[in-house]
This record gives structure tokens, C-alpha cells and sequence, in this order.
């Protein structure tokens, strides 16, 4: 059995923005300088990572819960008013499960932002597992997102393939055994250059080509 763990953020969906006006709005909140370039390295990691950044070791457990839902709640509402599903998304998706892959979502986004988005999608019914920031103790590029994913779907790592788009993203795949398959536009092809495979679009990929793939690197 073959599985294709999902990233959401810049995979699924094209979030990328509504995170940023998102963080903005609450670093604006909070009187802490928040440049684009910022955020874009900090992109891809949990919001009790990027919190920690942005206010230093001393903040307390309960300030950065109460800063995190606030952010969340902004993307959320930013989604509920416009959801900007990846090109090829749900293309891909509904090709893997007519060709008997499993599949999963492995993000560092809080539960609420996952269902949410697979619902929009409307292919919430296609994921056998949902791995989450909450459910991990360390963010990428630390494996342990992609790890847990494969062990509820009851896959060998080395029959994973992952689809992520951040480099971070990529490490954690190929910390994990998996086959990394990279999408550009978050960060560059260049960035991403320890994948497997990089491509432009979701279009790219299939379900021969994802098997072929990860069969080869076997």
C-alpha cells in the first residue's frame, strides 16, 4: 500500500497570504515589527514556534495560547471569505484514492484550520489521517509530523510519499524515509532542492508518477 501525506498551507491550499495578514494583524496587535521577509522564514513551523520568535523565550504558556487563537481566528475568518483552493488540488486527490493510495494531511496548523480547509476543498472524506501542530511536540523540519501520519495510516515510511512546500517541509520528509515531492511558490525551486522531485503544479503529479517514484527510490 502506497500513501501521499498532504502539507495544507501552499499545498492545498493557497494560503500563503491570508497567513500573513493574519500574523500582521496580531504582531500589529502586540507593537512587534513583522516584515514579509520575516514571516517568510518563519513560514511552515508551528504558531508556538513563530510566537516564541517573535516575543522571545520569556513569554508565558498562557499569553501565547491566547496570541495564537486570536491569529488563528483571523485566518479563519479570511478563509470563510474567500478560499483559494491550490490549482489541481482536488484533481490530484480524487486520482490518488480511485488508484488506492492512502491518504493524510501532516501540518503544523491547529485542527480547526485543517477541517476547516478540507471541507472547503470538500474532501474531507478522503484523508484516513490528520496530523496537526497539536498533535506533535516539535514542528518541522523535525520529522515527527510525518512519522505519526504514516504509523496511523498504518504505512511504512518508505512507502510515503510527502507533498510539501517549504524547505523546512522537505527536510522533514527526507528526515522521515519519505519521498519528498516539492511544490514551488512559497520558495523557490532552488530552495527546495532536496527533493526528490520538484514541479510548478499539482498538475505535474499523478498517481503513475507519485508509485513510480517511490518505488524507484526503493
Amino acid at each position: 500500500m502506497l500513501a501521499v501525506i498532504f502539507d495544507m498551507d501552499g499545498v492545498l491550499v493557497d494560503s500563503y497570504r491570508a497567513h500573513y495578514e493574519s500574523w500582521r494583524a496580531l504582531a500589529e496587535e502586540h507593537g512587534i515589527a513583522l516584515s514579509e521577509a520575516r514571516f517568510a522564514e518563519l513560514f511552515g513551523r508551528t504558531s508556538r514556534e513563530i510566537i516564541g520568535e517573535l516575543c522571545g523565550p520569556g513569554i508565558s504558556g498562557q499569553r501565547s495560547a491566547a496570541m495564537d487563537g486570536r491569529k488563528e481566528g483571523f485566518y479563519r475568518a479570511a478563509l470563510e471569505k474567500n478560499f483559494p483552493a491550490m490549482d489541481g488540488a482536488v484533481e490530484l486527490i480524487d486520482a490518488l484514492v480511485a488508484a488506492g493510495f492512502v491518504l493524510a494531511v501532516g501540518s503544523s496548523g491547529p485542527p480547526e484550520n485543517i477541517e476547516l480547509s478540507l471541507q472547503k476543498l470538500g474532501r474531507a472524506h478522503c484523508f484516513a489521517a490528520r496530523i496537526t501542530g497539536m498533535d506533535v511536540a516539535h514542528g518541522k523540519p523535525d520529522p515527527e509530523v510525518f512519522l505519526l501520519a504514516a504509523k496511523r495510516l498504518g504505512v511504512a515510511p518508505s512507502q510515503c510519499a510527502v507533498i510539501e512546500d517549504a524547505p523546512a517541509g522537505i527536510a522533514a520528509a527526507r528526515a522521515a524515509g519519505m519521498t519528498a515531492l516539492a511544490l514551488t511558490g512559497t520558495a523557490s525551486a532552488a530552495q527546495l532542492g532536496n527533493a526528490h522531485l520538484i514541479v510548478d503544479s499539482l498538475r505535474e503529479l499523478n498517481p503513475e508518477r507519485i508509485a513510480h517514484l517511490v518505488r524507484t527510490r526503493q
